[in-house]
């Protein structure tokens, strides 16, 4: 089984994408929820020889070098604190993020796409007090016209986010696959319930 295993890993180099491995900070908190701070194993196993971090979960899946065999770190930790970013970039992905994934006009979610209040043919600037998440329809329907002349109202207020409302919203939205072994770091610093 284990020489199946490891052929394996040499004919389908991407059956190592399988295993990332979670980086926390040296507070134990991941260094961001969305995207989830994940690296490759390849980096985790790199910053483990290095002594930049510590491993604190393991798959049970093996690699080996030559000289020597690893099991695949599946939590590790860093060993110098990182300052969080205080400034989130102005990205789609990050706009949708904040709008929650949802059309600031109708409530629908799925086919999102972007849209200017003030549009920029009446002198509306890309900005995040400015742009919203909006779905297919409603983005046609506002198409170049005012809120007033479209009738359409928004949900919330675009405004800039804080570095803090962005991880809250990225907890909502967790990626498609969590291991088990991350479980105890992902959510130890949310409320707990009554």
């Amino acid at each position: 089984m284990d020489g199946d295993f490891r052929t394996g890993f040499v004919r389908d180099p991407a059956a190592l994408k399988h295993f990332p491995a979670l980086v926390l900070n040296a507070d134990y908190r991941p260094l961001s929820y969305y995207p989830l701070s994940l690296w490759p194993w390849q980096e985790a196993i790199k910053a483990a020889v290095l002594d930049r971090v510590q491993i604190v979960a393991e798959y049970e899946e093996t690699v080996r070098s030559q000289r020597a065999v690893f099991r695949i770190p599946s939590v590790v930790v860093l060993k110098e604190f990182v300052r969080p970013q205080k400034r989130v970039a102005f990205t789609r992905f990050n706009l949708f993020l904040r709008d929650e994934f949802c059309c600031q006009y109708c409530g629908a979610k799925g086919d999102l796409t972007f849209d200017h209040v003030v549009p920029r043919s009446r002198g509306g600037i890309t900005s995040w007090e400015n742009v919203v998440a909006a779905c297919s329809p409603c983005n046609l329907r506002k198409g170049s016209k005012t809120l007033k002349q479209s009738g359409l109202h928004l949900n919330r207020i675009p405004r800039r986010p804080t570095a803090e409302e962005m991880q809250s919203h990225g907890r909502k939205f967790p990626p498609n696959f969590l291991h088990d072994s991350w479980m105890d770091y992902l959510y130890w610093d949310a409320e707990l319930d009554a």
